[in-house]
């Protein structure tokens, strides 16, 4: 065990506005750790069917830093292994076709994802199977498109419940020169970035190369390209084929050797609970201390980990007003999950001026605040990790 986090409602699973409160499901949210493998998971698995319904409301394209990443990606993948208009790109958790839109001009794609949002992938022309990926959605890629030259899995390779049925999919999907490409949230930047809002069932997983390798080669894949980047508060790509296809990259060492010095301390995860349990502490004290100020607090965007830092901080609708999101979120009219928390149109956000917006989404606070300042907002920001602080007007 590393840290528990309490009894948390599922993120997507919301109240309408105005509905009576009622019996709803939480489980419990424990971080785990192996000091064999050095895998970091939740220690319950939660029905997936709970977890990702149809109407699953996630879509890859609603942020720049998720759109560039992607483009970079694919000019990446061109680079390193060549991409042929014959090859085809599969992507596990394609969601509305984000990624594999930057492949489509060059090579063949298709998409796998279960939400009803795979429809307007393919309205966009980008074929997707609505399905979960196991051995029949790759017997039917099989049968209809024939096996792939590069398979993708962007934050979603971390939220599947059997890694290792999914791995040896992966590996009957690719062809025998195929490349696999995850990206998953990353352990470092987590532990050290005081993260713990990313952890949500939804997130089963949290790697580290070492972890990765470890699977991977399990599976009869070898690493051989491995890089931080920016997504969802820091993540960590990972190329891998089999052995001996890619020359092994100097990344891959130095990423391991990062990791042992900084991650790998039997001390560090003992840390990380402390400071954890000092940051809710502290951000309990700021709220507390804008309250006897009589200060208005309304908190912006309502993301999946906002849920947990809202339930595991204890914030109510006594604290936090409100929840403003963008125009036209589906999320908008219900209550933030677990809490009477009301999320609204941010266009009250600007009439109303709060004195204080809590940022759920602080992971990209510059961007945000910059964003509010131009559209209008006045008042402070209160960025509530990894050390909570108030930014002040102006």
């Amino acid at each position: 065990p590393v840290l528990f986090l309490g009894y948390l409602p599922p993120v997507n699973r919301m109240c309408r506005i105005g509905s009576r409160p009622h019996e709803q499901p939480s489980y419990p949210a424990e971080v785990l750790h192996c000091p064999a493998c050095h895998l970091v998971q939740l220690g319950l698995t939660v029905d997936p069917c709970i977890l990702f319904p149809a109407d699953y409301p996630y879509t890859s394209g609603t942020t720049r830093i998720l759109r560039e990443n992607f483009a970079e990606l694919a000019g990446e993948c061109e680079a390193l292994i060549g991409l042929a208009p014959d090859d085809l790109v599969v992507d596990i958790g394609s969601t509305d076709g984000t990624l594999l839109s930057n492949f489509a001009p060059r090579c063949q794609v298709q998409g796998i994802t279960p939400e009803n949002v795979g429809r307007e992938a393919a309205e966009r022309g980008i074929p997707t199977l609505q399905s979960y990926f196991h051995d029949k959605a790759v017997a039917e890629v099989l049968r209809w498109r024939g096996p792939a030259r590069l398979v993708t899995a962007t934050n979603v390779f971390a939220h599947i419940e059997n890694v290792h049925e999914v791995t040896r999919c992966i590996g009957s999907l690719l062809r025998p020169d195929g490349v696999f490409v995850s990206e998953s949230h990353y352990l470092l930047p987590l532990v050290e970035g005081l993260q713990y809002d990313t952890v949500y069932h939804e997130h089963l997983r949290y790697y580290c190369l070492h972890s990765l390798l470890h699977l991977l080669r399990l599976h009869g894949l070898e690493v051989f390209h491995a890089k931080q980047i920016p997504t969802h508060g820091g993540s960590i790509r990972v190329y891998a084929a089999r052995p001996g296809l890619h020359p092994v990259r100097d990344s891959v060492a130095r990423l391991l050797e990062l990791e042992a010095a900084r991650l790998l301390q039997p001390e560090v995860l003992a840390r990380f609970r402390e400071r954890v349990v000092r940051s809710k502490l502290r951000l309990q004290a700021l709220m507390l201390d804008l309250a006897e100020r009589g200060q208005r607090v309304c908190a912006i965007g309502a993301p999946s980990r906002g849920s947990t830092l809202v339930n595991y901080v204890g914030l109510d609708a006594g604290m936090v007003a409100a929840v403003f999101e963008v125009k036209g979120s589906h999320k908008i009219g219900n209550y933030m999950p677990g809490t009477m928390i009301p999320i609204l149109d941010e266009e009250r956000l600007f009439a109303e001026q709060p004195d204080c917006a809590l940022l759920l989404s602080w992971h990209i606070a510059a961007e945000l605040m910059a964003s509010l300042r131009r559209k209008g907002y006045r008042g402070s920001f209160l960025i509530p990790l990894p050390d909570p602080r108030i930014v002040g007007p102006g």
